[in-house]
């Protein structure tokens, strides 16, 4: 801009014998085929509007015309990309986005309209069904398929289902063991844990026998596609009321349940032990499944306890303070590698 109000003060001599000063140089650097660089795209506007007021094509001499015209070209784009940024209506807040996409997942079966109808009728949020669209999975049909989820499956069904599994011990003197453990998946609650050097399917079926002896609730189990687990066992769980499900190959978090609960003990307990021998190792899981069930809380249950004391903790005047005439009691499990605590009455 200062360039411009210093050539508008000068007189039409000047400025003719400037242009001619500029083009005699610009005719030398043509002669001795000077390379020109690369125009800057400051540059480039600045050429583009200065060719607005004369013939610019009998002067042009850096590029070649085609290139000027295409530098016309991409500006002009870019001015109407500028002036479009914001095409269509604006987009939802990206809390209601995120609602949207958690009540798709959650809800394999909903499609548009339902999500729809479920923010406006429960929630007061109108937002019209090709709006839920825009924010769907696009890569199947009404942004996801109406099977049901595996994972949707089992919290169905969690109380009805019994997951199991083996699992490896070494002892002191190197021997390799195997614990079988059988868990009711709603609850989280260990049914049955065994166990034995010898793993095999009329063993394991006798483990099912010792937890599902007598008239139960369940209706599906839960196994891996080990050799143990053989058809003729399978067949046996049917005589029970039971249906088999058995995991996909390779597919560690289908049985994902078992297969934590088999971390935990280790975790939590074989991980700080050493057995040495099938007894002990036999009475450590013992021990350890009866303060999984009845001491350990368990944050999948709210948190809770799978098999919670008959007894509430009294109420306190104050969530900071123990209620009056209480002390606190602690239990050790096995060897005090775990406490439970517990309050009791003080004598009087």
């Amino acid at each position: 801009m200062l360039t411009a109000l210093l050539l508008l003060l000068q007189t039409r001599a000047a400025l003719i014998a400037e242009n001619l000063f500029l083009r005699k140089q610009l005719a030398m650097f043509q002669e001795r085929n000077a390379r020109p660089r690369r125009a800057k795209p400051a540059e480039r506007l600045a050429l583009l509007a200065l060719a607005r007021f004369f013939n610019w094509r009998e002067v042009l001499a850096i590029v070649k015309v085609e290139t000027f015209i295409g530098w016309h070209r991409t500006a002009f784009r870019a001015f109407w990309r500028w002036k479009s940024r914001q095409p269509g209506r604006p987009s939802l807040p990206k809390n209601l986005r995120e609602l949207i996409r958690e009540m798709a997942a959650a809800n394999p079966s909903w499609g548009e309209e339902r999500i729809a109808d479920e923010l406006s009728l429960k929630l007061g949020i109108h937002v019209s069904p090709r709006t839920v669209g825009k924010y769907l999975d696009s890569s199947s049909p009404h942004g996801r398929t109406p099977d049901q989820h595996w994972a949707t499956f089992v919290r169905n069904h969690a109380k009805g289902i019994v997951a199991c599994d083996f699992m490896v011990s070494v002892t002191a003197s190197m021997r390799v063991l195997y614990v079988f453990v059988a868990m009711e998946v709603g609850s989280r609650r260990i049914l049955h844990s065994n166990v034995t050097a010898h793993p095999s399917a009329e063993w394991t079926l006798q483990q099912f026998r010792e937890c599902l002896a007598f008239d139960h609730s369940y209706k599906f189990v839960i196994h891996d596609r080990d050799a143990i687990f053989s058809t003729n066992l399978d067949s046996e769980l049917k005589g029970f009321g039971l249906r088999v499900l058995q995991t996909p190959v390779r597919a560690p978090k289908a049985n994902s349940h078992c297969e934590r609960l088999i971390g935990t003990i280790r975790r939590d307990c074989l991980d700080f032990l050493i057995p040495l021998n099938e007894r002990h190792l036999r009475m450590i899981v013992k021990e350890f499944a009866v303060h999984y069930n009845r001491g350990r809380p368990h944050s999948a249950l709210g948190p809770g306890i799978p098999e919670p004391p008959q007894a509430e903790a009294p109420a306190s005047p104050h969530r900071h303070q123990l209620p009056s005439g209480y002390r606190i009691a602690s239990t050790a499990v096995l060897g005090g590698l775990h406490h439970e605590y517990r309050l009791e009455r003080e004598a009087a």
